[in-house]
């Protein structure tokens, strides 16, 4: 018997994995057209949404923003001074080393943030169309794709 033969797809050929990958970047775009939607209801840039949204955590140095947004400093700069223009951020020096500006949403920042996070819908019905359970098992299901992606070597 040929072992090419029985060997089983690997998952970059198997058609269920295809499948799922289509249907994963349906999705992704279906949330990036709601978000820029709601963001563009609240006077708000995609981006500038993005680095609310990061602001949830706490405050944060500018470069840890441009590097979880994949993106240049230099475009974070902007997009915080718009930001920072409008009340929704403020940028105070780093206790541990004052050479480092944290950037730290305001009360009117989370706010915003939060009602933006609040009218996202798409989501809301076809999650609701699972039972409890069903969704425990996606969210435990992304988690662990998304820490397996984090790290490579695991």
């Amino acid at each position: 018997m040929d072992t090419q033969s029985t060997r089983t797809a690997t998952p970059q050929s198997d058609e269920i994995t295809r499948e799922v990958v289509d249907l994963m970047a349906n999705l992704v775009a279906l949330f990036h057209r709601e978000y820029e939607e709601a963001a563009a209801a609240r006077s708000l840039t995609g981006a500038q949404a993005k680095v609310l949204a990061l602001l949830r955590r706490g405050p944060m140095p500018m470069r840890q923003i441009a590097q979880t947004l994949s993106c240049e400093p230099s475009n974070i700069t902007g997009i915080v001074d718009r930001l920072e223009a409008r009340g929704f951020v403020t940028r105070e020096a780093d206790r541990q080393d004052r050479r480092v500006k944290l950037v730290a949403a305001t009360g009117t920042g989370a706010t915003a943030s939060e009602e933006l996070r609040e009218s996202l819908n798409f989501a809301r019905e076809p999650l609701a169309a699972l039972g409890h359970d069903e969704r425990a098992v996606l969210r435990d299901l992304l988690r662990r794709m998304l820490t397996g992606a984090a790290d490579p070597g695991a």
